[in-house]
């Protein structure tokens, strides 16, 4: 289990080192909205289905790498009667970066996201396996895949995951994000 002290210590190294990108960099905000789920890392056939959103702050570093601070939600419920169940109800913070690969298309590009983050709430892993329950902050890991549609590339849809370690499971989502740009200043 992650301590809070230290999920605290790594948002303040990502503030500050978001805080060293060139104010010339060309900034978005993504806004991603899609179903949500659950699942339990071992192989049993339990999952949580519900709502995720999220948004970004995206510094484009590049034209193929952006670093994304971001805050979202994911709320999952066991749809079954099954006494089993994965479910998640948390919010979610963190930093990723993303790596866009160049295609001949012009309209479609596809992506890889990693990173690392804090889940937030309550959270279920109850298996024949498993049976973890927690409430507070946890570290995870944040993996996405995905692509860029359009000429300016300012529509996406991509699977994304969380994995949590601390209690066995993964939240994901299969989301749809529009970028809108801001205009650049100096800070």
């Amino acid at each position: 289990m992650l301590k809070f002290k230290n999920c605290y210590g790594l948002l303040i190294i990502l503030f500050f080192s978001i805080q060293h990108i060139n104010a010339q960099t060309q900034r978005s905000i993504n806004i991603s909205i899609g179903y949500g789920i659950t699942s339990p890392y071992d192989e049993t056939d339990v999952a949580g289905s519900g709502f995720y959103a999220q948004g970004e702050y995206i510094f484009h570093l590049k034209n193929w790498i952006d670093i994304r601070p971001y805050a979202g939600l994911i709320i999952t419920n066991d749809p079954s009667n099954d006494i089993y169940e994965t479910t998640s109800k948390a919010f979610l913070l963190g930093g990723k970066g993303r790596i866009t690969a160049p295609m001949p298309f012009p309209w479609i590009a596809p992506y890889f996201e990693l990173g690392i983050g804090t889940s937030i709430g309550e959270f279920r892993t109850y298996t024949p396996l498993t049976d973890l329950s927690q409430q507070g902050v946890i570290l995870h890991i944040p993996f996405s895949i995905g692509v860029e549609i359009g000429s300016k590339r300012k529509f996406d849809l991509g699977f994304t995951y969380y994995y949590q370690p601390a209690v066995e499971q993964f939240a994901g989502a299969i989301a749809f994000g529009v970028s809108f740009p801001i205009k650049n200043s100096a800070l």
